[in-house]
């Protein structure tokens, strides 16, 4: 997708007075371990961002080049953890809207909407808009995606010298066979969500 279709939603808001336009997307929704890392960021209208789209389609090579590049270009961008403690008692979707929230305070100027990646949101104090497959449609949902992504991945690059027999460097914390068998023979590290591993346990 072009820069310029990178910035189509943003634009139609633009369009309709919203000259702050904040995207929001987390990292690590998935994994068994660690926390879920969320980042908001709000980019100059029409910045150009050579190489900018969803984190995951993108090397992580790719990522850690852009990451300096989308924090040194955004107006304002803001990094947030919810723990595995907080994931495990509140539930992961709670906790991804935690993180969020928890992103977005850190920003130093206010929105006027924030783009949401996904199909749900919840009410943050600033008028919201999910898009669903945002972090590919949308560049300011992309900057976000990159700054949580790669944060997520550098707390999960420490945790993997912490506690280096689960392999953390490699699958960052998600469901590997490695991981499983890791599992299957240490048990539980500190950073684990046990509710995401009931059924591995036979606890449900």
């Amino acid at each position: 997708m072009s820069q310029t279709d990178m910035w189509a939603i943003e634009h139609s808001l633009f369009e309709k007075g919203m000259s702050v336009v904040c995207g929001v997307d987390e990292a690590g929704r998935g994994p068994l371990a660690g926390p879920v890392c969320a980042a908001a960021v709000i980019l100059p209208p029409d910045v150009d961002i050579p190489g900018l789209n969803d984190s995951k389609k993108l090397s992580d090579k790719k990522r850690r080049e852009l990451f300096p590049v989308i924090k040194e270009c955004a107006i304002a961008y803001g990094i947030a953890f919810a723990d595995h403690h907080e994931i495990d008692e509140i539930n992961i979707l709670q906790a991804t809207y935690l993180a969020m929230e928890r992103a977005l305070s850190q920003l130093k100027v206010k929105p006027d909407i924030a783009l949401i990646d996904g199909n749900r949101a919840k009410n943050f104090g600033v008028p919201v808009q999910t898009v669903v497959h945002g972090d590919s449609l949308s560049a300011s949902i992309a900057a976000a995606s990159v700054l949580a992504k790669v944060t997520r991945d550098d707390y999960m690059l420490e945790m993997a010298e912490k506690y280096p027999q689960y392999g953390f460097e490699i699958h960052k914390g998600y469901g590997t066979k490695a991981h499983y068998a890791a599992l299957r023979e240490e048990g539980a590290s500190p950073i684990h969500r046990m509710t995401f591993l009931k059924k591995f346990y036979g606890k449900e």
